[in-house]
């Protein structure tokens, strides 16, 4: 069930690491807890995963952003020393 639910996240280019990430925690902590806790164990899991891989994606959002920002500036500095 699982391997099901994490591949329909296949086609999901345009979505962002926090997405992707609360998605696939929110998925694997619901099923999760379904399997510790029945339903009840499955709320608090799937609620608990989302934040948790939101968290996650968000971080990795924020490093992608700032590892862009350094090539262009390092790109920028290469165009000005070559002037």
């Amino acid at each position: 069930m699982s391997a099901f639910l994490l591949g329909g996240c296949a086609g999901t280019d345009g979505w962002s690491s926090k997405k992707k990430g609360a998605v696939i925690g929110g998925a694997a902590g619901a099923a999760t807890g379904a399997a510790v806790g029945g339903t009840s164990g499955a709320v608090i899991g799937g609620a608990a995963g989302a934040v948790g891989g939101g968290a996650i994606g968000r971080k990795k959002d924020k490093k992608k952003k700032r590892e862009r920002q350094r090539n262009q500036e390092y790109q920028q500095n290469q165009l000005q020393n070559e002037r």
